[in-house]
């Protein structure tokens, strides 16, 4: 099933030069947009500093624990399994978790525990940025999926400790 997930996104790219660089940009360039964004509502709109470090700190929380896990884990990249497929751009290193969806999908969550309406906006924005990494074919499904749990799990324990302090 991963698999055939996979090849139903995977085959919308190398349709149009034009479309591979917007499915481009999205799969690796508008995290940065997402974050500088996030950082932005979370110090004008938050009324508190901790609503800022919720954001910041399970953004930066959930990068690094997505490269420890890609590190022990060792799942290997479409294009590493497939010998037809050809990414969009290079990627090196393993698979899962995709840290681009999970840094989005913290981000998201956290955001959503203090603003709803903004938060499902953010979270289509992990979204978008999950599913362009999978058409670009440089993720499988279940590394988008593996992201995103990760992402809100973490946000949701370091909003859990925020709420103990």
């Amino acid at each position: 099933m991963n698999n055939t997930i996979f090849f139903f996104f995977y085959n919308l790219a190398h349709q149009s030069n034009f479309i591979d660089s917007i499915i481009t940009s999205f799969a690796v360039y508008f995290i940065y947009l997402v974050i500088i964004s996030a950082v932005l509502f979370s110090f004008f709109y938050s009324k508190s500093w901790c609503d800022l470090f919720l954001v910041v700190f399970s953004g930066g929380i959930v990068w690094i624990l997505a490269k420890l896990l890609k590190i022990l884990i060792h799942t290997p990249r479409p294009f590493d399994v497939f010998d037809h497929v050809q990414t969009l751009f290079l990627e090196t290193g393993y698979a899962f978790p995709s840290g681009h969806t999970a840094v989005a999908a913290a981000i998201a969550f956290a955001i959503f525990f203090i603003n709803k309406k903004i938060g499902y906006l953010f979270m289509s924005f992990a979204l978008l940025i999950g599913l362009a990494r999978i058409v670009a074919g440089v993720h499988f499904p279940v590394d988008i999926l593996g992201g995103v749990v990760l992402g809100g799990g973490v946000s949701w324990f370091v909003a859990f400790f925020l709420k103990k302090i």
